[in-house]
């Protein structure tokens, strides 16, 4: 039974070398064809026109047209196959020229957490006065979307999804563009790299309510400042609706002007999202359960700090720093971290 199975697997791993392999050359092949770049333009270099399946039943119902014709010798029927025959030989260039001279430009690869969907900003720009129409453009095996570019000078954007697992740098394929117009007999394709590459972000995982008031590790503690506290912190100017049991008489009374006493309630008032209290989980979940924390305190409006493995980002809040410290989590390495 075993000699079965590995026997088996010999053949399967034999029969994908060569797929592999001519993979391997198709994609070099591209790659020298129609290299990489943020803004592509389509022309006889980097299209491929082949008939479609109903292309090659066209041809079956030409060559069934020319045998009854030829045995009945009906001339009606000669000149319905010769018709059919110059509608196919044109097609080919209508179906190349609905996509010859279409621009594609990357615009904005939008950063996403993993397990969502990234999506890729792409505007296409038509050429001259002519139409591209009917025009597919997908990451297989995505079902992509189907565009008509009519538009003038500015051309047309669209939002082409990607699903992402994993966090990280994520470089994207090449996206298949092809179009079947005028009447699917025809396929013109191409495969192109507009240098598309994803920020992802690790997918964000609860790990409780955030750590409020827990220890701030090693550095300075900044302590909270109230009329509530129990060890003295300073003076601080008299505003009106300050507590008359607060303010400092007997500094007012020497000619100073009107105090009131502050107090410091001996703990952290800064919100620190630290690598330590995560302790005992891997690493991928512990940057989702801070991915977690960080969207939770944004929400919150509650000013938060990262604490990483030799790195300490001061808290603050806004847009800005959200986004920083989860580029941060994003890029964050696996090796030679301590779990």
């Amino acid at each position: 039974m075993l000699g079965k199975l590995s026997a088996n697997r010999e053949t399967s791993n034999s029969g994908d070398q060569p797929r592999r392999l001519f993979h391997k050359h198709w994609q070099r092949w591209l790659g020298r064809r129609a290299p990489a770049a943020n803004s592509v333009t389509l022309n006889h270099r980097k299209l491929f026109v082949i008939p479609s399946l109903a292309g090659m039943g066209f041809v079956l119902v030409i060559a069934l047209l020319w045998l009854l014709g030829t045995n009945y010798e009906n001339n009606l029927v000669f000149a319905l196959t010769f018709l059919l025959v110059g509608l196919f030989v044109v097609l080919p260039v209508h179906t190349f020229a609905n996509l010859s001279g279409l621009k594609l430009q990357l615009v904005e690869a939008e950063p996403t957490f993993a397990g969502d969907y990234g999506q890729a900003r792409i505007r296409l720009h038509k050429s001259g006065k002519r139409f591209h129409e009917r025009v597919r453009l997908a990451w297989p095996p995505e079902e992509g979307l189907l565009v008509d570019v009519t538009e003038g000078r500015d051309g047309r954007e669209i939002r082409l999804d990607l699903p992402l697992v994993q966090r990280g740098r994520v470089r994207a394929p090449r996206i298949l563009v092809e179009s079947r117009f005028p009447l699917g007999l025809f396929r013109c394709w191409s495969w192109v790299d507009l240098d598309v590459e994803f920020l992802v972000y690790p997918q964000p995982k609860s790990a409780g309510p955030l750590p409020l008031g827990a220890s701030a590790g090693d550095g300075e503690r900044e302590l909270a400042r109230t009329q509530s506290g129990d060890d003295f912190a300073g003076l601080k100017h008299y505003q009106p609706g300050d507590s008359l049991r607060h303010v400092a008489w007997k500094q007012y009374a020497g000619g100073r002007d009107l105090y009131s006493k502050e107090y410091a309630s001996g703990s952290d008032a800064r919100l620190w999202l630290d690598w330590d209290l995560l302790a005992g989980r891997d690493v991928e979940t512990r940057l989702s359960n801070l991915c977690a924390w960080i969207l939770d305190a944004e929400r919150a409006q509650v000013p938060y700090g990262l604490r990483l493995p030799g790195q300490t980002v001061a808290p603050a809040l806004g847009s800005a720093h959200k986004t920083y410290l989860l580029g941060l989590l994003a890029l964050f390495p696996v090796q030679g971290v301590r779990a």
